[in-house]
């Protein structure tokens, strides 16, 4: 038995293999969205394609979808959080990253993606790009003119500020 690609540290036989072969439903969001990163890393396009909600198929391009599971070699997926989801729930959002390699370069795919439940069926709704945190100064921004404050009496451009 091999280690489930989604990083559950369960046997992919016993966690998300059934999910992909049809086998039983994803009982929650985030175990469809451990089953849509497997789908990924095996090319498992059809399975991606059948888990968008029916809405949302409309512009779901197959090709591009297979270009980027084929072309990337995949590293894993870090669950950052989950709101709903669970079994009883009819919507639920789970905040991922997952870790790729794609022409040479390392990356990383963060997403905030939404699921519905319909008839029994968990379906990936959309995802969106988190917002980056606003980072605050603790202190005050020194001016390029102003003396430098590591105390050194030289302007701050000519000293610490210096590209």
């Amino acid at each position: 038995m091999s280690e489930c690609h989604c990083g559950s540290g369960r046997a992919f036989e016993a966690c998300c293999g059934p999910i992909l072969a049809g086998e039983r439903a994803a009982p929650t969001a985030e175990a469809l969205m451990r089953a849509r990163y497997s789908a990924y890393q095996t090319g498992d396009i059809a399975f991606l394609g059948e888990s968008l909600h029916p809405d949302f198929r409309f512009d779901w391009d197959e090709a591009a979808t297979r270009r980027w599971s084929e072309q990337a070699r995949w590293h894993g997926l870090e669950i950052i959080a989950c709101e709903g989801g669970g079994p009883e729930d009819d919507t639920g959002m789970v905040e991922f990253v997952a870790s790729y390699t794609e022409k040479g370069q390392l990356k990383r795919h963060h997403e905030r993606s939404l699921f519905r439940k319909e008839r029994g069926a968990w379906y990936y709704v959309e995802g969106k790009m988190p917002k980056p945190k606003t980072l605050r100064r603790e202190t005050p921004k020194v001016g390029r003119n102003e003396p430098c404050p590591c105390g050194s009496g030289k302007k701050y451009k000519k000293c610490c500020g210096a590209n």
